[in-house]
C-alpha cells in the first residue's frame, strides 16, 4: 500500500473478495453482488486498481491439461549472503519459467522455490539450469505427491471485521 492509498472498508473488501473468486464479473454483476450501484462500484474498483490493491486479473490455467503436472518445492542453501550475490542469484532465478514462487527464508533454508514442470526429466533440466546460476551449498527437492488445497484467494475476512462501511 502506498502513502496515497485509502484504508479499505467493507465494500472494498467485498469487491476484492468477489473478484478473487471470479475476475470476469461485469460491473453490473459486481455491484449487485456487493450491494452498491454501478457508478460507486466502478469508482471503487478503479481506485483499488490505481492504488495497487488489484495487481492484475488473470486466467488460472489447469497445469495437468497443459502438461505441467509436477510440482517441486526446492530448498536452496548458500554460503554467501552478500547483496551482490543475492542480486545475481535472484536475476538468474527470476527468469526461469518453471519457477512459480521464489522466497528468501529464515532458518536453515536460505531460499525456497516452487517449481512446476513436465516430469522428472523436466525437473532435471531445471535443476541443471539452477546450479549454473550460482555457487550453492545445497539443493534439496521435495516432489508434491498430491495437491490437497490450492487457492489464489487471500483470506480477506481476517481483515474485514470491524472495517467502516
Amino acid at each position: 500500500m502506498n502513502s496515497l492509498s485509502h484504508p479499505l472498508d467493507k465494500f472494498d473488501c467485498a469487491i476484492l473478495a468477489a473478484l478473487q473468486s471470479d475476475g470476469t464479473l461485469s460491473i453490473a454483476a459486481l455491484s449487485e453482488r456487493i450491494g452498491l450501484s454501478s457508478t460507486p462500484c466502478w469508482k471503487r474498483l478503479k481506485r483499488l486498481e490505481e492504488e495497487g490493491y488489484i495487481e492484475s486479473r488473470v486466467a488460472i490455467v489447469n497445469r495437468q491439461k497443459v502438461g505441467l503436472p509436477v510440482t517441486v518445492f526446492v530448498s536452496v542453501r548458500t554460503g554467501q549472503h552478500d547483496e551482490k550475490w543475492l542480486r545475481r542469484f535472484a536475476a538468474a532465478v527470476i527468469v526461469l519459467p518453471e519457477v512459480q514462487e521464489f522466497h528468501r527464508m529464515s532458518g536453515d533454508i536460505d531460499y525456497l522455490l516452487k517449481v512446476v514442470t513436465t516430469d522428472i526429466k523436466g525437473y532435471d533440466l531445471f535443476y541443471k539450469k539452477l546450479i549454473k546460476a550460482a555457487q550453492l551449498l545445497g539443493v534439496s527437492s521435495a516432489f508434491s505427491m498430491e495437491q490437497i488445497k490450492y487457492s489464489t484467494e487471500l483470506p480477506l475476512e481476517l481483515i474485514a471485521h470491524g472495517l467502516p462501511a
